[in-house]
C-alpha cells in the first residue's frame, strides 16, 4: 500500500535519534546540533526511560552516555539489541573511558565519540550510522530511498525492527525463511526485501507451494520438455528460469510435498535445476525467500519437513507479529484501508466513528490484517454516512468468522432479537409476549423500554376496503 502519507511516516522515522545521557547539558547540546542538522530528536536522562521511549516510538538511531547511574550505556546496548538487532547505537565517552569504547565497538556498539564532542565528527558518525543500517542519507529526504517499503504501513515499534533487519539483509543474496500467521503480510515483506535488494530491476515471482497439486508443483518451479508426460506439447520454461536474475517466493513451503523438497535442495546446493523430462541441468541465479504460517522447527521435528532444507531456506528468519500483537497499527491500517476503498466504491467517507475505532482496536483479529481489510471493505459498502458508525463494524466483526463479541454486547444483542421475535408472532401483543416468555407485564414493558420497541409499530394494519 503506497501513498504520500506512507513516505512522510517513513521519512520520520528515518530521521528521528534518541539521545540518552544524565546530563541535561549535554542533552541539549546534542538536540541542538542534531535538530540544526535536520534530524528529529526524542530525550532520556537514563536507560530505563530510553528502553521506554523505544518501545512507544522506535527512533532510526539511539546515541547514549556510556557511563550514567543505574543503567550504564553498554547495559543500554545490550538491552536494546537483545530486542532490536538492527538498532544502531553511538556512545558517548570521556577521555578516561576509551578502553571500555574500544570494548564496546568490538561488541557491537557502531560507533563512539569523545567528550568534547566536535560537531563534523558527530554528523558524519550519525549519516553512516543512518546510510548502513536503515539506507537513509542523512538531513537529505529521497522518497525513492523508502519506497522499497511503502507497502507496508506500520508505526510499531516490532515492525520497525522486521523493517530494519529486512534492509540489512536486502543486500545480500542470502536465503530468508519469513514466518507468521495467514493474513499477516509475509508477501508484502518478501517484496520488500526485493525491492530493497540490487536483483530489484529484475522479476519478482511469487508461488503458492500448498495450492498447486504434487505433480504440477514440479513442472511450475522446474519447467519440462517436450513429450515429458502427456499434454507436455513443447518446453516449458520453470519459475526458478522465469525468476532469472530476481527473486523467487516461495509461499506456504510447509506444505511442499516431500519428493518436491528433495528437489528443491539440490537446486538450492547446486544452483541448477534439470526441467521434468530432462537429463541436462540448467544454471539458475535466483534469491529464494520463503514463508509459511506453519513452525517449520515442530515440523521437522515430526518428520514432515527435511532439516536439511530446513537450515538451507532459513538462513535468516524472520517472524510476522499478529497484528493483535500490534494495536498500535489498527487505526493507521483501517483508515487506509477505508481511503483506498472510499475511492473504489465511489463513496465520500471521512473516517470512522470514536466507538467504531474502539471496537476495531478492541477485536481479536485471529484473520490478522487481511480480515481488517474484509472488515473496513464490507463497512464501506454498506456505509450510509459519512462516518463509519459502531454500528456497522459490530455487525460486520460478528458476521465475521474470527470475530468474537464482547458477552454484554452478545446478551443485548440476543435480548432484542428475541423481543422482536416475540413481538413479530404476537402481533404486537404485550399481554401474550409476556406470557410467551415467562415474565409479567410490568418487567416486559421494562424490557421494551430498554431496547426502545414500541408494540404499536408491530400490530398488522387491516386492508382497506
Amino acid at each position: 500500500m503506497s501513498g504520500t502519507s506512507t513516505q512522510a511516516l517513513d521519512s520520520q522515522a528515518g530521521k528521528r535519534i534518541l539521545t540518552v545521557d544524565d546530563d541535561p547539558d549535554i542533552l541539549k547540546l546534542l538536540n541542538m546540533r542534531l535538530n540544526a542538522a535536520g534530524y528529529q530528536t526524542m530525550s532520556a536522562n537514563n536507560g530505563e526511560e530510553a528502553l521506554a521511549q523505544i518501545a512507544i516510538n522506535r527512533p532510526a538511531l539511539v546515541i547514549s552516555d556510556l557511563r550514567m547511574p543505574g543503567m550504564d550505556g553498554l547495559s543500554l546496548f545490550d538491552a536494546i539489541h537483545q530486542s532490536d538487532p538492527a538498532l544502531p547505537l553511538i556512545m558517548l565517552t570521556a577521555h578516561g573511558s576509551i578502553p571500555e569504547a574500544v570494548d564496546a565497538t568490538q561488541r557491537g556498539v557502531f560507533g563512539f565519540l569523545t567528550k568534547p564532542f566536535d560537531s563534523k565528527s558527530l554528523l558524519q558518525q550519525v549519516e553512516a550510522a543512518l546510510r548502513t543500517t536503515a539506507g537513509v542519507h542523512a538531513g537529505k529526504q529521497d522518497e525513492d530511498i523508502e519506497s522499497w517499503r511503502a507497502e507496508i504501513m506500520t508505526r510499531s515499534p516490532q515492525m520497525e525492527n522486521l523493517l530494519g533487519q529486512a534492509k540489512l539483509i536486502s543486500s545480500s543474496d542470502a536465503s530468508v525463511l519469513i514466518q507468521g500467521e495467514s493474513g499477516t503480510g509475509k508477501e508484502l515483506f518478501a517484496r520488500a526485501i526485493h525491492h530493497a535488494s540490487p536483483r530489484r530491476d529484475h522479476p519478482f515471482i511469487a508461488i503458492n507451494c500448498g495450492a498447486i497439486p504434487e505433480q504440477l508443483l514440479e513442472s511450475e518451479l522446474f519447467g519440462h520438455s517436450k513429450g515429458a508426460f502427456t499434454g507436455a506439447l513443447r518446453d516449458h520454461k520453470g519459475l526458478f528460469q522465469s525468476a532469472d536474475g530476481g527473486t523467487l517466493f516461495l509461499d506456504e513451503i510447509g506444505d511442499m510435498p516431500m519428493p518436491l523438497q528433495v528437489k528443491l535442495l539440490r537446486a538450492l546446493q547446486e544452483r541448477t535445476i534439470r526441467p521434468v523430462g530432462s537429463n541436462s541441468s540448467i544454471p539458475i541465479n535466483v534469491r529464494v525467500i520463503s514463508a509459511t504460517h506453519r513452525n517449520l522447527a515442530e515440523e521437522m521435528k515430526s518428520g514432515r519437513f527435511r532439516e536439511d532444507l530446513y537450515y538451507r531456506v532459513n538462513v535468516v528468519g524472520l517472524e510476522i507479529p499478529a497484528l493483535a500483537a500490534r494495536r498500535e497499527d489498527i487505526s493507521l491500517l483501517a483508515n487506509c484501508f477505508l481511503h483506498r476503498l472510499s475511492e473504489k466504491y465511489g463513496k465520500h467517507l471521512n473516517g470512522f466513528a470514536p466507538e467504531a475505532m474502539e471496537l476495531l482496536i478492541a477485536a481479536p483479529w485471529p484473520g490478522n490484517v487481511r480480515q481488517l481489510q474484509n472488515i473496513v471493505e464490507q463497512t464501506v459498502v454498506l456505509s450510509t454516512t459519512s462516518l463509519v458508525p459502531a454500528s456497522l463494524v459490530q455487525k460486520a466483526l460478528h458476521d465475521d468468522i474470527g470475530g468474537i463479541l464482547p458477552f454484554e454486547t452478545a446478551r443485548k444483542n440476543f435480548e432484542r432479537d428475541y423481543l422482536i421475535k416475540l413481538l413479530k408472532a404476537t402481533n404486537g401483543s404485550v399481554t401474550q409476549a409476556s406470557r410467551l416468555a415467562q415474565r409479567n407485564r410490568t418487567e416486559f414493558y421494562k424490557l421494551l423500554q430498554r431496547h426502545e420497541l414500541t408494540p404499536a409499530l408491530f400490530k398488522e394494519t387491516p386492508p382497506a376496503n
